[in-house]
């Protein structure tokens, strides 16, 4: 049996967010051990991520994004797939968190709570974020 993954298709309209969250939020359940920080910082950086699609790839117009999270034997991985405006992840700055922004925290949040995020941009555009079960694991990877 191969690895785990899990698929979901939304349209890129934040009526569906809730969806997708509760998505993730229960392939975390299947991770041994995930209860609290893991899951929480998890669905925290899925849900920027998200909500960075649809705000920013995608609006004024609608699209899909599809989503897969994928179950390894010392990590979950999950990839949001979309076909709206790339971005470059690099150029993306770094907050100053002593003004305490109302906004421009997703990919902060992202690379704050996960141990990996690439982005790939293309046809379609691949964000992709990976979190180890075991901290000792990052320091191997």
């Amino acid at each position: 049996m191969g690895t785990p993954v899990i698929r979901l298709m939304v349209p890129s309209r934040l009526e569906y967010r809730d969806l997708a969250i509760r998505m993730v939020a229960s392939a975390c359940k299947l991770v041994p051990g995930s209860r609290g920080k893991f899951s929480i910082e998890v669905i925290s950086a899925f849900g920027e991520a998200l909500n960075n699609v649809v705000l920013h790839g995608y609006a004024p117009r609608t699209g899909d994004i599809e989503i897969e999270v994928e179950l390894g034997d010392d990590r979950l991985t999950i990839r949001l797939m979309d076909y709206g405006k790339s971005l470059d992840l690099a150029a993306v700055p770094t907050p100053d968190l002593e003004s305490l922004p109302e906004s421009g925290l997703g990919v902060f949040i992202m690379r704050s709570f996960m141990d990996d995020v690439s982005y790939h941009a293309g046809a379609p555009n691949v964000l992709s974020m990976t979190k180890y079960f075991q901290p000792k694991t990052r320091e191997n990877a």
